[in-house]
């Protein structure tokens, strides 16, 4: 049990009678902490993770001509590429400036109201990023498909032998393949970004306990 759960059991106690309990002052800086704290943590996370999809990135861009090619062919162009390429990263970039704001603006602040204000948008901000980063697993899982179906020669030409039924078949277990893929992405974010929002609202909903 940490800290803030400790005081907020003496808080609750009517044990000590003789004792003066808490007061929701003494609750709130415990709830402030933590909730930067959580912010703060969301931030770092939000920093590795575009870190990680840089490197990720990169390295087989850099490093193997055909897999350059590759991506040009895809695209249509390289020009097509680089703008994809540089608004991903600037959703990414946004997402984790909003982020460092909200721990600024949860760590400068003095007033309950705010800071319930803040982790309020803090969720949110969390949501939509999840949500978009979603959305462009689908699309670049389906993107990635399509192109190797009817964009590259030799698998094309085995599409084109295909029967019906096998048609259904192929396109069935694509279908699979991109849900799985999306929802190990959402498995990710469920584990990483669930858990600290989680927390986050527990510490609203103590605020709103509170009745600050």
């Amino acid at each position: 049990m940490d800290e803030l759960e400790l005081l907020k059991k003496d808080w609750q106690s009517n044990t000590a009678q003789d004792e003066p309990r808490l007061s929701s002052k003494d609750i709130y800086p415990m709830l402030l902490k933590k909730s930067s704290s959580i912010v703060k943590t969301l931030f770092y996370i939000s920093v590795a993770e575009l870190l990680f999809w840089v490197i990720i990135n990169s390295i087989p861009y850099f490093s193997s001509e055909q897999y350059r090619l590759d991506l040009e062919a895809m695209y249509g162009n390289d020009s097509i590429l680089l703008g994809v390429t540089i608004f991903s990263y600037a959703v990414v970039l946004a997402f984790v400036y909003l982020l460092y704001k909200s721990y600024k603006s949860i760590s400068v602040t003095d007033n309950a109201k705010r800071l319930m204000e803040s982790i309020l948008k803090t969720r949110k901000i969390i949501k939509y990023y999840v949500i978009y980063n979603l959305v462009m697993a689908f699309l670049s899982m389906a993107f990635g498909l399509y192109y190797m179906i009817y964009e590259n020669p030799e698998i094309s030409q085995q599409f084109a032998k295909f029967s019906n039924k096998q048609m259904f078949f192929a396109m069935a277990l694509m279908l699979l393949a991109t849900a799985a893929f999306v929802l190990v992405f959402w498995i990710f974010y469920r584990i990483i970004y669930g858990i600290l929002l989680r927390r986050l609202n527990r510490n609203y909903k103590e605020l709103k306990k509170l009745e600050v």
